[in-house]
């Protein structure tokens, strides 16, 4: 599990494991159609639906060293206020180490997720995993490119990813040294 985040600490969240109590919480994401769509879950028919398979998806990233999203909890509140972490991603035949962050919708705004974005980002780096880091962002999301440019990533190109054309933000190791 190295690619976890676990018990890792920021200015305002602390990272823990996703955990089956966390279903409730976690569903209200996936109740917006629109929030669906940009995280490439809109073939799912209800949130119920697309948490289970969210949740699936996680703990298999988990069992299998694939990294994984790591709940946020507000250090001020101890509020679950969303996930972030990193993903073992194949993008057109090579392996490469994503960045990824969903925050709740009353959460967002305020900074959460770049403040957790940089953690992931710095924790990669520091530990040598990966000389570049990925964001694969679906090409609407105005809000996680403004995340993934704050995080020192630049644009690389446009790809079809899981049936979506999505953009892909990329930093080098090199560039975040400087």
């Amino acid at each position: 599990m190295k690619y976890l985040l676990t018990n890792q600490k920021t200015q305002r969240l602390s990272f823990r494991k996703l955990q089956p109590s966390d279903f409730e919480i976690w569903q209200e994401l996936l109740k917006d159609e629109q929030t669906a769509k940009m995280l490439g879950m809109d073939g799912f028919k209800t949130p119920e639906e697309r948490c289970e398979k969210w949740f699936e998806w996680t703990f298999h990233r988990y069992e299998n060293n694939l990294g994984g999203q790591n709940v946020l909890i507000s250090k001020e509140t101890n509020e679950l206020i969303g996930q972030c972490g990193l993903l073992v991603r194949e993008v057109e035949n090579e392996f490469e180490l994503e960045i990824a962050y969903s925050i709740l919708p009353q959460f967002r705004g305020k900074g959460f997720a770049i403040e957790a974005a940089k953690k992931c980002r710095d924790f990669a780096f520091e530990n040598n995993f990966h000389n570049r880091l990925i964001s694969i962002i679906h090409s609407e999301n105005s809000n996680s490119k403004n995340v993934a440019l704050k995080n020192g990533m630049t644009f690389k190109k446009q790809i079809e990813y899981s049936g979506n054309r999505m953009d892909l933000f990329q930093i080098e190791k090199s560039d975040w040294q400087k």
